[in-house]
């Protein structure tokens, strides 16, 4: 029986104080002045549901809780849902592409 497709890729926009943080400034290289940084992941969860968790700090990366602003759904919103196979796979091609564009970009 194929498994339901439930998982999520989500993109949380960080706050520029992150780069502050020398493992986010380590991690990120070509990191470009002036562009996003952010926090890429997956979930069973919807989004807004994992974003809020982060914040209280429930199973939180620490960059989102301290520094997540708000969910960029425009960056993820298409491919919601699928399978978790393909959600995992999704979560590292967004990071890539969006490093690739010169954002600071973490992914846990």
């Amino acid at each position: 029986m194929p498994r339901r497709k439930h998982h999520h890729v989500y993109v949380v926009e960080l706050s520029p104080d992150v780069l502050l943080e020398p493992r986010f400034r380590k991690s990120n290289p070509n990191y470009i002045d002036g562009k996003p940084c952010v926090y890429v992941g997956m979930t069973g969860l919807d989004p807004d549901v994992r974003f809020d968790k982060h914040k209280a700090g429930i199973q939180a990366n620490r960059f989102v809780q301290r520094y997540g602003l708000r969910l960029l759904p425009d960056l993820f919103e298409g491919f919601n849902p699928m399978r978790y196979d393909d959600a995992v796979d999704r979560e590292i091609e967004i990071g890539i592409d969006l490093r690739s564009a010169g954002f600071g970009v973490w992914q846990a």
